[in-house]
């Protein structure tokens, strides 16, 4: 999770909100990715589009069994969609979002029937919660003072 906080940190430098993920496999890290949203004018390129992109090119395949991906904050629907249909096998998270989440806040898209695709995805949240709920606060209380 320490990586992936990194990542955060690296997003809020470029003004981005500070959200951060990494894929690991075997111990490694094979993706890497923060939000990018604003400064590509892009809405997909969220933290673990861009960790799960990368993470495919390092392994030549969409396929991305066996690997975790941790997040400084709880997916929405499109990441974990993307967490689904690219057979990562276990999300890692710090913050729950409670206005978009998708691993339990506000639905739980890991535990729809016939989206998981035969295969359970484990869910951990609050992982290091505290210090990735910081990032977030201190980024907004900065945004509002500007």
């Amino acid at each position: 999770m320490k990586a992936a906080i990194e990542e955060a940190r690296l997003a809020a430098e470029k003004g981005e909100c500070p959200i951060g993920a990494v894929v690991v496999s075997g111990g490694k890290i094979i993706g890497r990715g923060h939000n990018s949203r604003e400064a590509e004018n892009n809405a997909l390129l969220h933290a673990e589009i861009i960790a799960i992109q990368e993470a495919c090119a390092s392994r030549n395949s969409w396929r991305l069994e066996g690997c975790g991906i941790y997040v400084t904050l709880e997916p929405c629907v499109m990441c974990a969609g993307a967490i689904i249909n690219s057979r990562i096998e276990a999300l890692y998270f710090g913050a729950s979002e409670p206005n978009s989440g998708a691993a339990g806040s506000i639905i739980n898209v890991f535990n729809i029937n016939g989206l998981n695709l035969n295969r359970k995805t484990e869910i951990y949240a609050g992982i290091m919660e505290e210090e990735c709920g910081d990032l977030l606060k201190e980024f907004f209380e900065k945004l509002r003072k500007n």
